[in-house]
């Protein structure tokens, strides 16, 4: 029973905290890429319901989010969590990014860290 009441107050914790909301959002988005980048060399039913999945819980994390603060700011801290994990994802999976690219991706983090302090 213990179990039971401390994983209903995680999940409360992660549902009300904003920070937790943006990652999340973030990371699914991330992980919805890289789930189509393995879809684009052959699609399965199981990629494909995996994709589907990880979308819905981003969208439910992401209308958590706004309830809490204004579109702009939950846009730009899921956009900068996103950016930074596909930029590593990127390295992880072999593929190279040019320095223009890479530049591009500094720039959203350095934006995002602008407008956030």
């Amino acid at each position: 029973m213990q179990s039971i009441t401390g994983s209903r107050m995680v999940a409360l914790d992660i549902i009300t905290n904003k920070s937790a909301l943006a990652i999340v959002a973030g990371v699914g988005y991330a992980l919805a890429t890289l789930l189509m980048k393995v879809a684009s060399g052959s699609v399965s039913l199981i990629v494909l319901g995996a994709i589907v999945i990880v979308l819905c819980i981003v969208v439910a994390a992401e209308i958590l989010l706004l309830r809490q603060v204004d579109l702009g700011i939950a846009y730009i801290t899921v956009t900068a969590t996103e950016t930074l994990l596909v930029l590593a994802a990127t390295f992880l999976i072999g593929e190279t990014l040019s320095p223009k690219e890479l530049f591009g991706g500094a720039l959203v983090v350095l934006g995002v860290a602008m407008v956030s302090f």
